[in-house]
């Protein structure tokens, strides 16, 4: 490292306690990440642009070498305070980064993959008008040195929504014309708009992210071309924890509003429209609730996308913590000295004690008694049955990576209780013949219990005979019996009849399932999405065959009309087994 580079990173770190200043006296962040080259920015996740801020642990990466390039020496404190700027107002956390996608996104049909670039120029407009107004910072020299130095080039002409944006930023400034926003002025109107968005919502900045991206629609319909290098929060997320966002807000429809149709910003006559709904708003599919991760920068596989999904969603649903009151024993225990009192019984008096604090006693200074207590006596308590959870995932189900699952959803409530209670669970997938996925035995693993209840087959309807046979049965169909209780569950619709029929050893699926019942020990049950009055349809098969599975076996059969009672029929399940206990 040259001695021109040992002063320049001298100016910057004596730069961020002017930076931090400038939003509050009390404002503290870690120090930056100040990268000599590109090389060493890459490293810490830095590509593409001079600066960018990671959420999850509030950081700041610098990238000098870019900064040289675009000319921005100088410009430590602005930039600096531009950064901190995104930890302390906009987005200021994960989930208000999330919920700033989600209502951009809304506003965006067909063109969703643009939310986050327009994130990032939304709240940069909101941090920049900030400083430039309050904190006297030199942010209009940025983009005008910036302006400058593309007109001096040979880079592309600046795209139209980059020239609306500089536009916003010349009615913010007033700076006309010194910032490259052209003199279109239709282009002019909208970018009066927006100026008008930014002063108007400046405290809430959320509420005004639908107007801002309805404003730009017609022009990312034509271009997208923004300054790369400008992008700092296009993987604010990674590595963050996206907890809390599978709620849509209610202001999510209500904000996909032109700008020119919201009298506080444009000062007409409020036009009519419908009014807010208000609420909690609705539950977001998996496809969406993944796509809004992957805009945020959250890399994460579709699998475990799904997983975390249903893992948040199961929560609200899931048994509380086992508790249990412990009974004391009547035997006392000895616990210390302490002083006895005139007044005390005198059979308290611990002589010995006494005397060998002093030979003359004194009553009420110098005489001691003993202090006992109880402790805790061995409470028995009883122990969970396992849960083997059978999950039909035919073509009569929804994919649960697509759309919500009840099923799967409903097996996450029962799995999860289950693994709080201290149970362990085995989960079986199921569809055609060979369309198996089990958790390879029982498990207290929620990642790998998860895995396997958010996957999918889509094919016919076989049920997995042998999966039942191998655990509970042996050669000669005799009970193999678990050292613990097991309950079996089953989660389908009339297809479940298919447990019935004849594996692939010829063996009766009603012998099969006898002497798993057996085995197990815990009783069965069976969620299945059928009419309420089943039992009086005797003219399906399917019915009758049900009927008598009840009759000779004592399966536990619990029609449900719509999968989506499914977790209610959870909930009731999990109260009743995993519970606690009177």
């Amino acid at each position: 490292m040259t001695h021109d580079d040992d002063t320049r990173l001298a100016a910057w770190r004596a730069a961020w306690p002017q930076a931090l200043a400038a939003w509050s006296r009390y404002t503290r962040l870690r120090e930056p990440f100040l990268c000599a080259s590109t090389i060493e920015a890459a490293k810490e996740g830095l590509q593409g642009s001079f600066a960018m801020i990671w959420l999850a642990d509030q950081r700041v990466v610098i990238d000098l070498e870019a900064i040289r390039r675009n000319g921005l020496d100088g410009y430590e404190t602005e930039i600096l305070a531009h950064e901190i700027g995104h930890h302390v107002l906009a987005p200021g956390s994960v989930t208000d980064h999330l919920r700033l996608l989600a209502r951009l996104r809304r506003a965006l049909p067909t063109l969703e993959r643009h939310a986050p670039v327009l994130a990032n120029l939304y709240t940069d407009l909101f941090i920049n008008d900030r400083l430039q107004r309050q904190a006297g910072l030199r942010i209009a020299d940025i983009y005008r040195i910036l302006a400058t130095r593309a007109a001096t080039t040979a880079e592309d002409e600046a795209g139209k929504v980059w020239r609306l944006y500089m536009g916003i930023c010349e009615e913010l400034w007033q700076c006309q014309g010194q910032l490259g926003a052209g003199n279109d002025a239709a282009m002019a109107t909208d970018a009066w708009l927006g100026a008008r968005l930014v002063r108007v919502y400046g405290n809430d900045w959320l509420d005004g992210a639908g107007r801002f991206a309805t404003l730009f629609l017609p022009y990312l319909v034509q271009d997208t071309q923004v300054p790369q290098g400008l992008m700092d929060t296009l993987a604010a997320c990674e590595d963050a924890d996206p907890s809390g966002v599978l709620h849509a807000d209610p202001e999510e429809d209500d904000g996909v509003v032109h700008p020119v149709q919201d009298e506080r910003i444009s000062g007409l006559d409020e036009p009519t429209a419908p009014a807010s709904t208000g609420g909690d708003g609705q539950m977001r599919e998996p496809f969406e609730y993944g796509e809004m991760l992957r805009a945020a920068g959250i890399r994460l596989s579709e699998e475990a996308v799904a997983i975390r999904y249903y893992r948040e969603r199961a929560l609200p649903y899931l048994v509380p913590f086992p508790q249990r009151r412990m009974p004391e024993t009547p035997e006392p225990q000895l616990e210390a000295l302490e002083p006895w009192s005139i007044g005390d019984p005198l059979d308290e008096i611990d002589w010995l004690h006494s005397l060998m604090l002093a030979p003359v006693p004194i009553p009420g200074v110098t005489t001691l008694r003993r202090s006992y207590g109880t402790e805790p006596a061995h409470v028995s308590r009883p122990l969970p049955m396992d849960l083997d959870l059978y999950v039909d995932s035919s073509g009569s189900m929804p994919d649960p990576r697509r759309a919500t699952s009840w099923p799967a959803l409903a097996g996450a409530v029962l799995a999860l209780s289950a693994l709080r209670a201290g149970a362990s669970v085995r989960v079986t997938l199921w569809s055609g013949t060979r369309q198996v996925l089990d958790t390879g035995g029982f498990s207290r693993d929620d990642t790998v219990i998860l895995g396997v209840l958010t996957g999918y087959f889509g094919g016919g309807t076989a049920f997995p005979i042998h999966s039942l046979r191998d655990l509970y049965c042996d050669a000669r169909l005799q009970p193999k019996r678990r050292s613990r209780a097991t309950h079996l569950l089953m989660i389908s619709d009339a297809g479940i009849d298919t447990l019935f029929d004849k594996d692939e050893r010829g063996n009766s699926g009603w012998d099969v399932a006898a002497c798993a019942l057996q085995a197990a020990g815990g009783g069965g049950t069976m969620a299945l999405q059928i009419p309420q009055e089943w039992r009086t349809q005797q003219d399906w098969t399917a019915f009758r065959t049900l009927a008598r599975a009840q009759e000779e076996q004592g399966w536990d059969i619990s029609p449900v009309d719509r999968l989506e009672d499914l977790l209610a029929f959870a909930r009731r399940f999990s109260t009743r087994h995993y519970g606690p206990q009177p």
